[in-house]
């Protein structure tokens, strides 16, 4: 499903996306970054994963679509690389609660914490073995 409205909210970080069936969603930019689907952030498989840290006041500065499928937000932090398509806006949008308290777990099995800056910790947060 293709949203029909898409809305990057500067003061509140939040992404709003507008469908035509009349549901909308708001996403933080935070859980945005967190999720992004770029490989730098999701390795190339299974368990090459890189935990994202210090992310709580990332903004999106422009959003670039991609096609007919996807747009392509550059975060502040430099991030550019993650390809965000209608499906998997949707997935994140719907699933939104349980994703961010599988991340809070994640956080907490890695003894980091949210804003820790990357590569703070010893294993560079890394949520698998590589």
């Amino acid at each position: 499903m293709i949203p029909n409205q898409i809305v990057a909210h500067q003061q509140s970080k939040v992404l709003e996306l507008g469908y035509e069936d009349g549901r909308s969603f708001h996403l933080p930019f935070e859980f945005l970054r967190v999720y992004s689907p770029s490989a730098e952030v999701q390795g190339h498989g299974p368990g090459q994963e890189t935990l994202q840290t210090g992310k709580r006041d990332v903004v999106i500065m422009q959003i670039e679509p991609v096609g007919h499928y996807a747009i392509k937000p550059s975060f502040s932090d430099g991030h550019d690389s993650g390809l965000f398509t209608w499906e998997y806006l949707l997935h994140l949008a719907e699933n939104q609660k349980q994703l961010w308290a599988e991340y809070l777990l994640k956080l907490n099995a890695h003894g980091v914490e949210r804003d820790a800056l990357m590569g703070s910790s010893k294993d560079s947060h890394s949520c698998g073995s590589h």
